[in-house]
């Protein structure tokens, strides 16, 4: 059987460069060499190689979070040199990199989110309305930027300008919204046309951790992973009919996976990653293992869907 030629894409020049490429060394493990011919490329490098030998490449796996890699930039290069891959493309990517949109879709879409505030660089910042607007305690985050960089959660006044300050380091534009506190949750869904809603994950930090933030996200033990949930199975059902709702709201593609607050009874959206975190241990593997697929079949499956919705598009231009 003739192998599939696959560009392998991790690193790149974001702030989450590191875990991009612990991800992707992890996913050339686990890929089927028996199936696959495989080429690595790091954006922050080697663009030029990868368009000069795009045309020897069957299919693509974006293993990149952050900017210039999960925002639809990447996607959209692999577009004009028609190369499939994994995922969501340009207007998914793009629209699910900016909290700030996908809170309107979500919002449009009739999926309940947690009251915000949006922030622009020169706005002035009326410090006592905002937190007595948002219920007295916040979480503050940069508008486009993965793996909690930049977010604070912030309980008293005096506190959030400077917390502001840091989230403007890393965007533009800056979300404050109501902290919640509940049952932390992530939904997993996979497929292009027929979604399936993978089984929930509840997240628990250690008690070092005032939430699941950059380190408690790549700390090994510091976080307690639980799946199935352990929430009623009617709020299951409803938190894994949202994360299939928020994936449509914002175009996905693919796969995705939608953070969730539980907080009497109600499964709040949060955010949806599009390239969710692929190391074997990651939740979206965990997910995925919960409902009887390696970490080798999750992969060898969304190189499928990307390939299939690749020759979908194009039958649709034709």
């Amino acid at each position: 059987m003739k192998k599939l030629r696959l560009a392998l894409l991790s690193g790149g020049i974001s702030s989450e460069r590191e875990v991009s490429i612990n991800s992707g060394n992890q996913v050339y493990e686990a890929l089927d060499k028996e199936k696959y011919a495989i080429t690595r490329y790091d954006p922050k490098t080697d663009l030029g190689k990868l368009v000069h030998d795009a045309d020897g490449i069957d299919a693509a796996l974006i293993i990149l979070h952050g900017p210039y890699g999960e925002d639809g930039t990447v996607q959209g290069l692999l577009d004009l040199l028609d190369i499939p891959y994994q995922g969501s493309g340009v207007i998914g990517s793009a629209v699910a990199m900016d909290k700030l949109v996908s809170k309107r879709l979500y919002e449009k879409a009739g999926l309940p989110i947690p009251p915000y505030r949006a922030l622009r660089k020169d706005d002035e910042i009326d410090t006592r309305t905002i937190m007595k607007d948002l219920g007295g305690s916040v979480v503050v985050k940069p508008s486009a930027a993965g793996s909690s960089v930049g977010i604070s959660i912030v309980h008293q006044e005096e506190n959030l300008r400077e917390a502001v300050k840091e989230a403007f380091r890393f965007d533009s534009t800056v979300i404050v919204e109501k902290y919640l506190q509940g049952v932390e949750i992530t939904g997993g869904v996979l497929g292009n046309d027929d979604l399936q809603a993978l089984p929930l994950i509840e997240i628990i930090p250690s008690t070092s951790f005032d939430f699941f933030d950059y380190e408690a996200k790549y700390t090994a033990g510091a976080t307690e992973e639980i799946c199935p949930a352990r929430i009623p199975g009617d709020i299951a059902e409803k938190a894994q009919n949202y994360a299939i709702a928020a994936h449509s709201a914002l175009s996905c593609q693919g796969y995705s996976r939608t953070d969730m607050m539980v907080v009497e009874g109600e499964a709040y959206i949060l955010e949806t990653n599009t390239i969710p975190g692929m190391t074997a241990t990651s939740l979206y593997p965990q997910a995925a293992a919960a409902a009887g697929m390696s970490f080798t079949a999750v992969l060898d499956r969304l190189i499928d869907l990307g390939i299939a919705a690749h020759h979908n598009k194009i039958k649709t231009h034709q």
